[in-house]
């Protein structure tokens, strides 16, 4: 450095930060009276592998994959390297008139990927990029419509979605979820979507009275459908909700007899989740559109991607003056720096063979949920590398025993996160076996600080 150089800033003191934080900062799903009532916040300040490390220094299992985001682990070498490779040439270039090398050459490489969907019908080969779950709903609710209407189907004008779906908080995709804690405030400004009825856990005779209902459903409303949206074999918010992929395939298969089109959200369970790249490769149909945020960046930087069929991208051509265009678009659509760290994620996960490696840990975290008490545990709840145990008490709701048992974790060394009643477990997918398993003992030894 150079002897006249300014030295560099020192960042603030732990306590400055926390009260930075509740003077300045607004946390989502967060009520600030409980917040600032907490004391001073977990402030993460660096990580290493699948562990986080607070301002203080102490360590903690990522055991929520930092809300189901981080593939590799943190500060992932192969990673790391593809960002810092894309700085040196260009951070964000626009892709409204413009094209760029790194979205162009994801594109290709998700394609590619989602050709391996078993089906009948054409693959997706087009990709829209946005920047987050809920933009690619949003996205693709607007694709479908749009494309029946400029088919000529103006009365197809309304979406069919599963009972508890979360797909965002868009309007949009928030008019499609159905889960009242999140969205009934938003009603008057929400279309309202066809409820299809579906489980909580694969069960065959539940599952064919949710198909009996849907049919019914079907055949007072198909003619109105321009598309059913769903979360493949795992509703996420809902408490890690899971249905058979026959359930799903069956339900699929209904709607586009009547003529929708069908959106799948793999934003939660896409990028090896439930043990492969994409959830449908399971389930056997082709969507005409499937949505991916979360995991396709490795955990790294904000990144969505909406793809579609050559179907439905040629119902969009025709000259300018007919106004076919999808009049839609984001200002970091497909930024370089986002999709070099997807680039990245994809490199590092065919290179470690990371999907090959996923029994070992889905079978650990299989033991980790079995070694819950039995007494506090009402359901377990699994479908890859997504967990989630129901709790079993007495207590009201207002005593958010999830939530507690969630904070008690962080005194045992655990980042976890409660939906309701349901604590959820999804490690990255290259967490050692181990660390997985003793994510499992840190929840039982938070139930037992939490309800004895």
């Amino acid at each position: 450095m150079p002897i006249d150089a300014p030295s560099p800033p020192q960042s603030p003191d732990a306590k400055t930060l926390a009260e930075w934080d509740h003077a300045h900062v607004w946390h989502p799903f967060t009520q600030a009276d409980e917040w600032e009532a907490d004391g001073p916040p977990l402030i993460v300040d660096r990580a290493e592998g699948c562990t986080l490390i607070d301002v203080h220094g102490r360590r903690y299992l990522d055991g929520i994959s930092s809300l189901w985001t981080n593939i590799h682990g943190h500060r992932n070498p192969q990673v790391d390297e593809a960002v810092r490779q894309q700085l040196d040439r260009v951070a964000h270039s626009t892709l409204l008139g413009l094209a760029g090398t790194p979205s162009i050459q994801l594109a290709k490489r998700v394609v590619e990927r989602a050709k391996q969907i078993p089906g009948d019908t054409p693959p997706c080969k087009r990709v829209f990029y946005s920047d987050s779950g809920s933009t690619t709903v949003e996205v693709a609710l607007k694709m479908a419509f749009q494309y029946q209407q400029q088919l000529g189907h103006s009365k197809r004008t309304r979406f069919a979605a599963l009972s508890d779906a979360y797909h965002g908080d868009t309007i949009g995709s928030v008019s499609v979820g159905g889960i009242d804690l999140f969205h009934s405030i938003y009603r008057p400004l929400l279309f309202d979507a066809v409820r299809i009825p579906c489980p909580s856990q694969p069960d065959p005779q539940i599952e064919a009275e949710c198909l009996k209902k849907a049919e019914a459903l079907f055949e007072s409303h198909g003619d109105e459908l321009a598309a059913i949206i769903v979360e493949p074999l795992v509703q996420g918010a809902a408490g890690m909700r899971m249905h058979s992929p026959e359930f799903l395939r069956s339900l699929l298969c209904m709607a586009r007899d009547c003529g929708a089109l069908l959106i799948v959200d793999e934003v939660a369970t896409g990028v090896g989740r439930t043990g492969t790249f994409f959830a449908m490769e399971q389930v056997g149909v082709r969507p005409d559109l499937l949505c991916l945020a979360k995991g396709i960046s490795g955990g790294y930087l904000p990144l969505a991607l909406t793809l579609t069929t050559e179907a439905v991208y040629n119902a969009f051509r025709g000259p300018y003056t007919k106004h076919r265009t999808l009049f839609h678009g984001h200002t970091y659509t497909g930024n370089a720096l986002a999709c070099a760290a997807a680039l990245g994620s994809l490199n590092a996960m065919e290179q470690n063979r990371v999907i090959e490696g996923l029994p070992p840990r889905i079978e650990a975290l299989t033991s980790a949920l079995a070694q819950l008490p039995d007494v506090h545990i009402l359901e377990r709840r699994q479908k890859g590398m997504m967990g989630g145990a129901l709790l079993r008490h007495n207590r009201p709701a207002e005593d958010r025993i999830g939530h507690r048992i969630c904070m008690a974790a962080r005194q045992h060394g655990a980042i976890l996160r409660p939906l309701g009643d349901v604590v959820v477990l999804m490690p990255p997918l290259v967490m050692e076996p181990d660390e997985i398993r003793q994510l499992g003992t840190i929840l039982s030894q938070s139930i037992h600080d939490i309800l004895g």
